[in-house]
């Protein structure tokens, strides 16, 4: 266990030293800030090593992450070593602290954030970090290193009479304002640096701002002003939260996670903010997650909807309708304002994380056929009718389409919910999502006075799911399978009775989900599949299968089942990282976090499961007599 994770699992801060400096970080070393356009990634060390600007899809400025020489970063961290670092978040924000504690000097608190406020049209695309000494009087270095265009473009640094200023040669610009003179000087390793000292009561500030002409000198009120601001909009919008049960901790950092990853000015919640992180060290699993699937956004959408967020389910089916407008077919993803994602390419001169090359942008899977992609997005729009929503008749003109298309579709083969680069087959869980998207729709019709629509997609959706039940089942007739005549066990089948198709306790559903834990479970982690995918490599095991997988043993009532699906649920928060962030994928043996980060996916599955598991208990206590408003929801959304 390297000491970032042994600090970590201790509850202890980490401690750098001469022996470990310069050693690579884990990629849950990092929280992460954010102002509804763009995210940044800020290490224990005080580096910001993953930035791109001025949004989430655009060229990273700071890909350090992907390459420590030629990737650029930004950092405030303190000179002397050995020093500790302890990072946490301001409560109910997005707001981030790291405290060093430098030996024989002093204390240092480093606040980051970027200006947010929920209103898009606010947006100043700046981070901010304010350096604070709490005690004694400790030396600082401060590194501003931007390499434009994920560091393919040439880059040059002016020194300012408020700061330095990095110019690409497109003419891009990144302006970093100090308070205070300060005496810039080539860095070895690129970029400029400068040292500065810190006495108790003593703070600068550095303000990082795209598109800017020049550093701007720092007013003394202004930067309080943003923090103020910014920690109150957090707070404001954390109190909306409809979750009372014992893991609220942690539902809210998934919820305050899932809000840092909407695109505001248009509503698209991008699956990562992150490209090309490994699903495992040293492969070529490396993919560019900066794009709205329209599944994953709608899953998580939902499980917003689900703790009251429905302003954010309204947001994305305006930015569904937008996107239905121009491409008049349902597409498996989108970029951030609707536009077609663009070709997958590789980036040959950045190394990687952790030497796990290729490095792409854009993605090839935006060109397959994923037909569950409906249901997650007609399943999203019941739910949000059902809580209180309202589709406008634009958007639901649309949904009609897509589950209009649905009945031409479902009976062909798909690539499926994992993007495999093989053949494809008749996946069941495609074609469940497909009898979902009909059945959703058959319920949905009636509100919008379509009584023939909702009376042919009842039909259809009889048919399909009569299919599945014939087909999709193993030739015994115990367990459903991956695809039609493929027995293999396939995580995206413990999704049958959360999604209503089958009772949670019928000998079917049972025995399916002990058939993936068989065969795919790593102790209480779960693998998506076991099959050559036509990528190559290994890989983690899933976060939201193991999120799915408490949530399925939650449902069956049972005590044993609830007991296991609490233990299962506990393992996976255990493998967040210090700040509660989960990443795409976990090394079961080390719960070192492995592919893109912080990931949507892992985190609507700790909300529907934390959810779940805590209907369970309350539902095992004989004198209930009434359940909280998420609750409740839980209880009646497939009515």
């Amino acid at each position: 266990m390297d000491l970032y994770s042994a600090a970590k699992r201790l509850s202890r801060p980490f401690v750098f030293t001469e022996q470990n400096r310069h050693e690579r970080l884990p990629i849950g070393a990092r929280g992460i800030i954010g102002d509804g356009i763009t995210c940044a990634l800020v290490r224990v060390d005080g580096a910001i090593d993953w930035l791109c600007f001025p949004r989430f899809d655009s060229p990273a400025v700071f890909a350090g992450m992907l390459d420590g020489e030629r990737g650029g970063s930004s950092a405030i961290t303190p000179t002397s070593l050995p020093f500790e670092s302890l990072q946490s978040y301001d409560p109910d924000t997005n707001v981030l602290e790291t405290l060093f504690r430098v030996e024989g000097q002093g204390t240092i608190r480093l606040t980051d954030f970027m200006p947010w406020t929920d209103d898009p049209r606010a947006s100043i695309h700046e981070v901010h970090r304010r350096i604070q000494c709490m005690e004694g009087q400790v030396e600082l270095t401060a590194t501003f290193d931007p390499r434009f265009g994920y560091g393919a473009e040439p880059t040059t640094i002016d020194i300012c009479e408020h700061g330095v200023l990095a110019r690409s040669s497109s003419g891009d610009t990144l302006a970093a304002a100090f308070n205070g003179n300060l005496k810039w000087q080539t860095n070895p390793r690129g970029g400029l640096e400068c040292r500065f000292t810190l006495r108790p009561g003593e703070r600068k500030w550095m303000v990082l701002s795209w598109d800017a002409p020049r550093p701007e000198p720092i007013a003394a009120y202004r930067p309080f002003e943003h923090l103020r601001s910014t920690r109150q909009a957090w707070r404001d919008w954390a109190r909306q939260l409809h979750y009372d049960g014992p893991w609220r901790h942690h539902v809210l950092r998934s919820a305050l996670l899932l809000k840092l990853l909407i695109h505001a000015p248009t509503g698209g919640m991008v699956a990562a903010p992150t490209t090309s992180l490994p699903e495992w060290l040293g492969g070529v699993r490396n993919w560019d997650y900066r794009y709205v699937w329209t599944r994953d956004a709608a899953m998580s959408i939902r499980a917003a909807n689900l703790i009251g967020y429905s302003a954010e389910a309204r947001d994305f089916f305006h930015f569904m309708r937008r996107a239905l407008d121009e491409t008049h077919l349902l597409q498996v993803m989108y970029a951030v304002d609707g536009s077609r994602v663009p070709e997958e390419r590789e980036l040959s001169h950045l190394r990687g994380y952790a030497d796990s090359s290729p490095v792409r942008i854009g993605n090839g899977a935006r060109d397959q056929v994923q037909l569950d992609t409906s249901g997650a997005l007609v399943d999203a729009a019941y739910l949000y009718e059902r809580f209180g929503g309202a589709l406008s008749l634009r958007t639901w003109r649309h949904i009609r389409k897509v589950i209009d298309d649905v009945m031409t579709t479902w009976q062909i083969p798909d690539d499926g919910i994992w993007e495999p680069r093989g053949k494809r087959r008749h996946n069941v869980h495609s074609k469940v999502m497909s009898w979902l998207a009909l059945d959703r729709g058959a319920r949905l019709a009636p509100r919008f006075g379509d009584a023939s629509a909702s009376t042919r997609w009842t039909a259809a959706a009889r048919s399909v799911r009569e299919e599945i039940l014939t087909r999709g089942v193993d030739p015994t007739g115990h367990h459903f399978c991956a695809a039609y005549d493929y027995d293999q066990p396939d995580a995206s089948l413990l999704l049958l009775p959360i999604v209503g198709f089958e009772e949670p306790a019928h000998p079917l559903v049972v025995n399916t989900v002990e058939h993936v834990r068989k065969h795919l479970s790593d102790g209480k982690f779960v693998h998506r599949y076991r099959m050559d995918d036509g990528v190559g490599g290994d890989e983690g095991a899933f976060v939201l299968c193991g999120f799915w997988l408490a949530e399925a043993l939650a449902m069956m009532g049972k005590p044993d089942k609830l007991e296991q699906a609490q233990e299962v649920f506990a393992a996976h928060v255990e493998a967040s990282n210090h700040l509660g962030l989960l990443a795409e994928e976990v090394e079961p043996s080390t719960l070192d976090p492995l592919g893109n980060f912080p990931q949507a996916f892992s985190h609507l599955g700790l909300i529907n499961a934390a959810a779940r598991i805590d209907l369970g208990l309350r539902m095992q206590d004989e004198g209930l007599r009434e359940v909280p408003h998420l609750l409740h929801r839980l209880r009646t959304q497939h009515g």
